[in-house]
């Protein structure tokens, strides 16, 4: 997620985000609590679908779920205001080589459009790869347009997408980290974290894995092998990516289409990046794309979904700083039942998000929340799944900065067989993580406490 940025480019950084105002999440107590209607919205590939086989389609896709899911369904799209799209194929992948395996597949198949949006492109021998690949297919005939977040990639040479753009790939750097190449409309606090491929408009992929190969190497604790001598000290990424095929394509090429325009970089070259959608499989979900001058809806889908949850919230997070809501709505939960598990980090990248984020276990841990720590890996996934039913994957993390001032794009899935597959994942990374209990937290060193304090006073900014 993070970059290590030089000093100077640091300081106007700081000094943008101190002078903005700042932001406040959505009101929790203005969310819906009754839902207004018996049926959610639901499109496919032919449009919106008459409420009652709307109603039809749910019953039968949700007659063996835990919960009312129809009942979060409205009260998501009440606070949302996004319809629910059905016909599509949820492909989940859970690990780095293999997502990178399936991108590259699907776009050494393409024979129009690569649409690509990535907070971080390395210059590396993953990003090479997949340079040279996207490189090729252009030479083919293949329209590729390529966005990467400029902070994102501060550390990768200006000379590695210009050896793109020669080769006539269209690249736009997202609000660029020099205020007069986007005079009048210097946006450096606001980042684009999403991570969104979509071939040839019919195949999307989204989630939390960058173009980097961070990624190479996976997490030892997902492969069937063990480590090769040597290779013991390597701390392997865990993140999680989805791969879409159906009519939901389309809502992710059209996030990707908005942002470019959005950036006034011209209009993308003519191409068919809506072709017809069949239905490709029988899954149902909905695409939020938010953006930092919106209220977030994926703020709001999850303070929905944590509120209605009757058996089990179960949450991986990468960087962890919630406000006081998420925490009053996990600790709600748990004390009326519910089975609350958050698998945070145990390793990480970014020490100040760390110790911010410990900073609310206490108070977690003496309301009956559980909480364990990823051993071996490095955290990066930001996923959810509540009543085994309700799933989100996506780029946002639970913390300020992706719901106030980045672009990011979560995709809830409300399908039981799907959550099934999100919680063998959740089971498989709770077998290498550790549990911290209240009686152990409490007896942890003053220094952390400090870090804590000072995690918890930046909390907002980082």
């Amino acid at each position: 997620m993070n970059r290590k940025f030089p000093a100077g480019w640091l300081f106007w950084l700081l000094f943008s985000i101190v002078i903005v105002a700042c932001k406040t999440l959505p009101d929790a107590r203005a969310l819906p609590e009754q839902a207004l209607g018996a049926t959610p919205t639901i499109a496919t590939g032919k449009g919106v679908l008459p409420p009652q086989k709307a109603a039809q389609l749910a019953a039968r896709r949700w007659a063996n779920a835990g919960g009312d899911l129809k009942q979060i369904a409205v009260l998501e799209e009440q606070a949302t205001g996004v319809p629910l799209i059905a016909g599509n194929k949820v492909t989940l992948l859970f690990d780095g080589p293999a997502t990178m395996r399936d991108m590259m597949a699907a776009v050494r198949a393409a024979t129009t459009t690569i649409n690509l949006e990535t907070y971080i492109f390395d210059r590396d021998k993953i990003g090479l790869e997949f340079a040279d690949l996207l490189i090729e297919k252009r030479r083919q005939g293949v329209i590729v347009n390529v966005m990467y977040d400029a902070v994102g990639t501060l550390g990768t040479p200006q000379e590695f997408f210009d050896h793109m753009k020669d080769a006539g790939i269209n690249l736009i750097a997202f609000n660029p980290v020099n205020p007069a190449a986007r005079p009048g409309k210097w946006e450096l606090n606001n980042r684009d974290h999403r991570k969104v491929l979509v071939v040839d408009g019919k195949v999307g992929f989204t989630g939390g894995i960058n173009i980097s190969s961070t990624y190479a190497n996976s997490s030892f604790f997902r492969s069937r092998s063990k480590p090769e001598p040597g290779d013991e000290h390597k701390v392997g990424w865990r993140d999680t990516h989805i791969k879409i095929e159906g009519p939901a394509v389309a809502t992710l090429q059209w996030a990707f289409i908005n942002n470019w325009v959005r950036q006034a970089a011209g209009e993308l070259p003519r191409a068919n990046y809506f072709p017809p959608l069949a239905a490709a499989g029988d899954k149902i979900v909905r695409v939020l794309a938010t953006e930092p001058d919106r209220e977030s809806s994926i703020y709001k889908s999850l303070l929905v979904a944590l509120g209605e949850a009757k058996q089990s919230i179960h949450i991986t997070s990468a960087y962890f700083v919630p406000d006081q809501q998420v925490i009053d709505a996990l600790t709600a939960a748990a004390r009326r039942g519910v089975d609350v598990r958050l698998i945070l980090p145990g390793v990480s990248d970014h020490s100040l998000v760390f110790h911010a984020g410990q900073s609310f276990y206490d108070e977690l841990l003496e309301n009956s929340v559980h909480i364990f720590q990823l051993q071996v890996a490095t955290l990066h996934a930001k996923t959810a799944v509540i009543d085994s039913a309700w799933s989100t994957i996506g780029s946002a993390n639970i913390d300020r900065r992706s719901f106030i001032h980045n672009y990011e794009l979560n995709v809830v899935v409300i399908d039981p067989a799907f959550g099934q597959d999100m919680e063998s994942a959740f089971n498989e990374d709770l077998k290498d993580s550790k549990e911290v209990t209240l009686q152990q937290w409490r007896k942890r060193p003053l220094a952390d406490r400090f870090k804590e304090w000072l995690g918890r006073m930046a909390e907002y900014w980082i």
